[in-house]
């Protein structure tokens, strides 16, 4: 197995300072789905919380008890729609090193079997997380009166968007005849 050398060009100090002096590149915001900047500010919140908590409990010696539950609950919708994000981008734990040793067909239809798998998991997933929301629409958070329901829909629509983000992508990848699995080097750039 041949692999490339690394290639370090040098760069003058002079060189480096130009670079300040350019003009930034327009921000491009296309590649960020709605639920993304869901996905942001309930980071955010998240991270409000546990600095208001970390001031209030060593600062002031009086910590807020809601902080910390506001923030367990803002991590789980960080996570959950984070991951409609990760399937979107084909950037969940993913294990390609059978398809570099398979036949073209064989591995097509593997991917293929794999997309279909994640469709059904997401689908399922989405199924059971609507019958769990729908046993408890009235439960109360324990420090605030504030509906849980809140909570679990949004893991909801985070599982009906990581289904739909699947259908996506197992669209495209039939359109295109491959998938991440199949040549992980044309979805990462490094193929030429």
């Amino acid at each position: 197995m041949t692999t490339t050398p690394e290639i370090h060009t040098q760069v003058t100090s002079e060189e480096i300072a130009q670079v300040f002096d350019e003009a930034p590149p327009p921000a491009d915001l296309s590649g960020y789905g709605v639920e993304d900047w869901f996905t942001l500010a309930a980071f955010w919140l998240m991270v409000g919380c546990v600095v208001l908590q970390f001031f209030t409990r060593y600062v002031l010696n009086d910590s807020y008890a809601w902080t910390e539950e506001i923030a367990i609950y803002a991590l789980i919708v960080v996570v959950f729609l984070g991951s409609s994000l990760c399937v979107r981008a084909s950037r969940h734990i993913q294990v390609d090193f059978l398809y570099r040793y398979l036949p073209h067909g064989p591995g097509r239809v593997l991917s293929t079997a794999v997309d279909l798998i994640r469709i059904a998991f997401f689908g399922y997933g989405t199924w059971l997380m609507h019958k769990y929301a729908s046993l408890i629409p009235d439960e109360m958070m324990t420090t605030i009166q504030f509906p849980k329901s809140i909570i679990f829909n949004a893991v909801l629509i985070a599982f009906a968007l990581m289904t739909l983000r699947s259908i996506q992508i197992a669209w495209q990848n039939a359109r295109r005849g491959y998938s991440v699995l199949e040549r992980p080097a044309a979805f990462d750039g490094s193929e030429d």
